[in-house]
C-alpha cells in the first residue's frame, strides 16, 4: 500500500486533527503551539548531508555550519569528494563528519528510487553508510520524502515534549518512545513535528532544523 505523503499545511491540518480526537494531550498541546508547520525539504545529496551536519550540535550551531558550506558550495557529492579536509574543517565540520560525508559522496545513492521505496526500506539503504543512523534517516524520510507515519524515537527533544506533555516521571527511553508512538498511527510524522512544537513552547529553543 501506498504510504500517504505530507505534500500541504492542509494535510498537516489533517493529521492534527485525528491526533487531538484522539489524545486529549495532543489537543491540549494544540492550543499553545497554534498550527503546526509542514517543513517539507527537497530530497537528495543536500538534504541528506545537512541532517548530517546536525548531528548532536544545536540549531543554531547547525544552521551557521551550513550556511558556510553552502557559501563554499560544498552540498554536492562531486564537490565533496574533490574538496581537502582543510575546507570542510573552516566550515565547522569535525573530523568524524567530515568522514561522514565523504562516506556519503561515495555511497552511490540514488535518491530518486529512494521515493518508491517503504519507509523502512529507506531506513534500512541509509544506515548502511557510515555516520547515518535510524535518527538520521529518519529524519530524511519525515522531511524530505515527507511521509506521514514516521517517527524519530531517539530524538531528544521528542522525548523531553513526551516527558512534558504526558506528565511522565522521567524522559522516556527510546522503545519506550517508540511504543509510545505506535498509538500515534497514521500520523506519527505529524505527532513528531507537534512534539517537536510543543518543545520550542515550553523550552523556548528549537528541537530540530
Amino acid at each position: 500500500m501506498k504510504e500517504r505523503i505530507l505534500e500541504t499545511h492542509a494535510c498537516i491540518s489533517q493529521g492534527a486533527d485525528w491526533l487531538a480526537a484522539n489524545e486529549p494531550r495532543f489537543a491540549q498541546a494544540l492550543t499553545r503551539t497554534g498550527p503546526l508547520p509542514l517543513r517539507r525539504r527537497k530530497d537528495g545529496f543536500a538534504a541528506l548531508l545537512d541532517a548530517i551536519v546536525s548531528q548532536q550540535i544545536s540549531v543554531a550551531a547547525a544552521t551557521a555550519i551550513w550556511g558556510r558550506m553552502e557559501a563554499a558550495g560544498l552540498t554536492g557529492p562531486r564537490k565533496i569528494r574533490a574538496c581537502s579536509d582543510d575546507q570542510l574543517r573552516r566550515c565547522g565540520l569535525s573530523g568524524q563528519k567530515i568522514r561522514y560525508a565523504r562516506a556519503l559522496a561515495t555511497a552511490g545513492i540514488r535518491y530518486p528510487d529512494l521515493r518508491d521505496m517503504s519507509s523502512d526500506a529507506v531506513v534500512a539503504r541509509l544506515t548502511e553508510v557510515p555516520g547515518i543512523g535510524p535518527w538520521t534517516a529518519q529524519i530524511y524520510v519525515m522531511f524530505s520524502l515527507g511521509r506521514a507515519d514516521v517517527f524519530a524515537p531517539g530524538d531528544l527533544a521528542l522525548q523531553e515534549a513526551a516527558r512534558l506533555l504526558f506528565d511522565l516521571d522521567g524522559r522516556p527511553t527510546e522503545r519506550k518512545m517508540h511504543d509510545m508512538a505506535l498509538a500515534w498511527s497514521p500520523w506519527r510524522g505529524v505527532a513528531a513535528r507537534l512534539l517537536w512544537a510543543y518543545y520550542r513552547v515550553e523550552k523556548e529553543r528549537e528541537g530540530t532544523r
